[in-house]
């Protein structure tokens, strides 16, 4: 079985995130790239830039209520996810509070058929068992897609994230906690079933996030 990677570019120039945009995807299946480090005026031309490499593209813009940097307002940031959903992306990650909260957004995403990743993350902890089966069963309302990432304090907490493959059912389900003890969580929920596990091309985006190379030693990838 082929373990599949997916790098994280986070880049702050349209012509950066085209350059870190090949090399990702000369060494990986699947590249995430950060809209929300780029600024607001700046996403309409890395789209067009980038178009014919989105079949492989998860597409994240991350406010910075959810950890990310994205500097506009609410209404901005929708209008920008609706704008990326006219482009098809392999998937178009929204955070599951985001699509809670806007009924428009959630009826515009299915209307347009886009392939939605519906995902919450928790910073600070990783909550109990009962409460993240709960979360999950919420999320996939949504999409069949579902990402789920808390930061571990313990093997614990790590373990725990790694239990909920055992209860997904249907769902394609990305689970793995963050940090120093959620480090080992990135690799082993490739053997539960992730479709993918995130890496860098070199400098770590998120708490944890092995190197796209680190982990081809690890599991033993060889690229096709």
């Amino acid at each position: 079985m082929k373990y599949k990677t997916c790098v994280s570019v986070a880049e702050n120039t349209p012509d950066k995130t085209k350059k870190t945009l090949k090399t990702a995807l000369s060494k990986s299946d699947f590249v995430e790239v950060r809209f929300d480090f780029l600024k607001k005026e700046q996403i309409p031309k890395t789209l067009e830039i980038i178009k014919k490499d989105l079949n492989r593209i998860v597409c994240t813009l991350r406010p910075k209520s959810e950890g990310g940097k994205f500097s506009g307002n609410e209404k901005e940031r929708i209008a920008i996810l609706k704008l990326i959903a006219e482009y098809n992306p392999f998937l178009l990650d929204v955070e599951f509070n985001t699509l809670k909260k806007n009924s428009d957004l959630t009826k515009y995403l299915k209307s347009t058929k886009t392939t939605l990743l519906v995902s919450w993350h928790d910073f600070r902890k990783t909550p109990k068992s009962p409460e993240l089966k709960k979360k999950i069963n919420q999320m996939s309302k949504f999409s069949s897609n579902v990402k789920i990432v808390c930061t571990a304090k313990s093997t614990d907490d790590s373990t725990r994230m790694l239990e909920l493959y055992s209860k997904k059912g249907k769902i394609n389900l990305i689970s793995f906690a963050m940090g120093d003890y959620g480090r080992i969580s990135r690799i082993l929920c490739l053997y539960l079933g992730s479709p993918y596990t995130y890496v860098s091309l070199g400098k770590a985006v998120a708490p944890g996030q092995f190197s796209v190379d680190e982990v081809k030693k690890i599991v033993n990838l060889k690229k096709a």
